[in-house]
């Protein structure tokens, strides 16, 4: 377990800041598509919290809220690609760390549609901003399938530490989300 917290500390105090939507890097590719969860904070900090909360929740919120985030990114970032519209989509993205850090740390029991509907809800707006980031030029295919991957794998980390650590210390998971939370707070007044 110890191994596993390291590794987690390590990918959160390498992570880059938060502007993980304004044209940073090359995005040709899927190892620009992969890296790119993994360089914005905003991203890295969501993404572990949705997998921490279906672990909270457990049942089959621990396979059925990941999917629905990743399910509905994918169809974000068509409609991006598309060129529609979506308001508010850096609001939405730095207000999903701040929500999904609260959520872990209240710890609700909603019916099991609730929290499928609020990741949904934000990986809308991550999937847009990413489609509307991609130029014309690249492989749309490669890049997605690598930003997809990164973040199901991010989901399975917070999936992970989630169903480690609430067994033994429930407070620590209430502790974990809650400074999620407040970098979601930090982000949104930066």
């Amino acid at each position: 377990m110890r191994k596993c917290l390291l590794a987690t500390l390590f990918v959160l105090a390498s992570a880059g800041a938060a502007a993980a939507h304004t044209g940073h890097g090359a995005t040709e590719g899927f190892a620009q598509g992969f890296a790119h969860p993994l360089l914005g904070l905003d991203h890295l900090l969501a993404m572990i919290a949705v997998g921490l909360w279906g672990a909270r929740i457990g049942g089959r919120a621990r396979w059925l809220v990941p999917a629905a985030f990743v399910g509905v990114m994918a169809l974000g970032g068509v409609i991006g690609v598309a060129g529609f519209g979506l308001p508010l989509v850096e609001l939405g993205i730095v207000g999903s760390v701040l929500v999904l850090g609260l959520l872990v740390a209240a710890a609700p029991q909603p019916p099991l549609w609730a929290p499928a509907a609020i990741v949904a809800l934000f990986a809308l707006f991550h999937g847009h901003a990413h489609g509307t980031e991609m130029p014309e030029a690249v492989s749309g295919l490669a890049y997605s399938l690598g930003f997809v991957l990164a973040t199901a794998l991010l989901h399975s980390l917070g999936l992970m530490l989630g169903l480690l650590v609430a067994g033994r210390s429930p407070l620590a998971l209430r502790l974990g989300g809650g400074a999620i939370a407040a970098c979601g707070a930090l982000l949104l007044i930066a």
